[in-house]
Order: C-alpha cells, then sequence, then structure tokens
C-alpha cells in the first residue's frame, strides 16, 4: 500500500495532492496543515472528487500517526510572497527555519523513517535543516531542487526548435535559486549537443539560462505563487521513489565535496538517493557550480549559525 503525507496546504501543497488524487498515485494521502480548518475543507472537497476520479484514495486530516506510517512525507511549508515579494527564495529562510523545526519535531514523535521529499524554499537550506532536525539519513531527504529549473530550461530550448521538451535532455545545476545556471555541456537534442544548433536556429543561451532562472518569478509576478510545474517536479519524485524506479534526476541531494545540499543529478529510488552521479563538466561549469555551493552556504549562515 503507498502511504503518502503532504505537509503544508497553500497553493503548492493543494496541487500536490490534487495530482496524488487525480493520477491514483497514493492509496493513502494524509494533509496536514497549521490551519485546521483548512485541511479538513481540502480533504472534503477531495473526497467529493473520488467519484469521478480513475481511482480510490483514502484520505486522512491531521492525523501525525499516519504521517508516521508514511511511506513518503512531502513538505510544501512555507510562505511564497516573502519570495515573490523580495525576489529571493532566501527571504523566506527565516519564516521557515521555525517552521521546519516544528515539523521536524511531530516526524521525530510520531516515529517518521521514510523518505522526505521538501518542495518549501529555499529547498537547499531547507533540505539540510530537515536532515539535521529530523536525523534522518542524507539519502532519505531530497530537495526537488533544480529538477524544476531543468524542466523550464527544456520548455524553452524546445520552444525555440519546435520540439515536446521531452525531448530534450540536460540540466540546470546548483542552487534552486538566483546561482543556478544552465550546464549546456549536458543540454542534448536528438543525441546531438546543443551548441550545433545554436547558429542555424539563432538560438541565444544565455537568453535560456535567464528564463530558466527566473521562470519561477515571471508567473509569480502576476499570479503571486507557482504551483503547476513545481507539483508536478514533487510527484514525479515521489512516484520515482514510490515505484523504486532508479531514475537520473537533478534533485536537491547532499555532496560532501560541497558541503551543502545542492542540485545535481543522482539517482533515486525506494531508498532514496541511490547513487550519485558524476558528470563531466567544463572548468566554467565547475567553477559556477562551486560558486553556487559557496552562495547555499554563505546564504545559511546569515539566518541558521
Amino acid at each position: 500500500m503507498r502511504k503518502v503525507a503532504v505537509i503544508g496546504l497553500g497553493h503548492v501543497g493543494t496541487a500536490v495532492a490534487h495530482q496524488i488524487v487525480c493520477t491514483g498515485a497514493a492509496d493513502e494521502l494524509t494533509l496536514v496543515d497549521v490551519n485546521k480548518d483548512i485541511a479538513r475543507a481540502e480533504a472534503i472537497d477531495f473526497q467529493d472528487s473520488l467519484n469521478n476520479m480513475p481511482a480510490y484514495t483514502k484520505i486522512f486530516v491531521n492525523d501525525y500517526e499516519k504521517v508516521g506510517e508514511a511511506d513518503v512525507v512531502i513538505s510544501a511549508v512555507g510562505n511564497v510572497a516573502l519570495t515573490i515579494s523580495s525576489g529571493d527564495r532566501f527571504a523566506e529562510l527565516e519564516f521557515q527555519s521555525k517552521a521546519i523545526r516544528d515539523v521536524s519535531k511531530h516526524l521525530v514523535d510520531c516515529g517518521f523513517n521514510g523518505k522526505l521529499v521538501v518542495i518549501s524554499n529555499p529547498v537547499d537550506a531547507i533540505s539540510n535543516l530537515y536532515q539535521q532536525c529530523t536525523g534522518l539519513p542524507r539519502n532519505h531527504v531530497i530537495g526537488t531542487g533544480t529538477l524544476l529549473d531543468s524542466a523550464r530550461m527544456h520548455r524553452a530550448v524546445g520552444k525555440v526548435l519546435d520540439l515536446d521538451p521531452r525531448s530534450v535532455s540536460g540540466y540546470n545545476l546548483g542552487e534552486h535559486g538566483a546561482s543556478q545556471f544552465t550546464a549546456w555541456s549536458t543540454v542534448r537534442v536528438f543525441d546531438k549537443p546543443i551548441k550545433e544548433f545554436v547558429k542555424e536556429n539563432n538560438m541565444d543561451l544565455d537568453k535560456i539560462d535567464e528564463e530558466s532562472r527566473v521562470g519561477g518569478f515571471t508567473v509569480g509576478s502576476v499570479k503571486k505563487y507557482t504551483n503547476w510545474g513545481v507539483s508536478a517536479a514533487a510527484v514525479r519524485l515521489m512516484n520515482t521513489i514510490l515505484t523504486d524506479a532508479h531514475t537520473t534526476m537533478p534533485v536537491s541531494n547532499y555532496r560532501e565535496e560541497y558541503g551543502c545540499y545542492l542540485s545535481y543529478p543522482a539517482m533515486v529510488g525506494a531508498d532514496g538517493k541511490l547513487k550519485q552521479e558524476q558528470l563531466d563538466l567544463t572548468d566554467d561549469e565547475k567553477e559556477k557550480l562551486q560558486k553556487s555551493a559557496d552562495s547555499i552556504i554563505t546564504n545559511t549562515k546569515k539566518v541558521i549559525s
């Protein structure tokens, strides 16, 4: 039986729960929010939808005993208004540091020993904080990281080449934030390096890189939040764990050589991060990745000693 819990039922957490219910991705779904009335209302709304869904999902509300039984917990705790208004995901860190400590205490108290998927921003710093506060193994705490930013890059490349973005491969690396970058040496189309397509298609790689980096703020400046792209990334990561898929994806995972969580391809399956991949990056990309790691550590230390 596939058991999942979503903690935090704002725009993103609700979108995650919606996709889980619509696709029948879990047999049991526990919804948790500090606003218990919101959690109950969302649960009733989802239960009212089940008669017209292709699969049945048993839904529980604010029940940490059920959270303790979960295979996967998805953290969508956050205050997105702080990020959108400042243009910086680290603006949420002070707010998040208390909230994550509270949630972590509940997770420890209920005996949760599954895999923790982190959406909460700044996701790299929060993934590290969750791991420290819960004591879960590092390979069992994984952030969505640049799984979303890489998808944004794939979309932008696909648009220029008139391609389904799933036909584009390659990664954005580093922080899910300002210091991330597109590792163009990893990007391929039709199994050819992206640079073979630049001149013929008048591609501006710097523009695509920037579009990937600021994509969340492009959407958020109008909607005041983002939800569908990141929820799809989170549910994909959840499904990868539940099905033991052994899929390589650019998620936020702890890298010893950088001393922090950051996004770098890792093989993911039922036991979380199964294998640390090693890319053949250019010297320039290696330098950008180190700078991104330094930025994550520096900005985290401003709030969390």
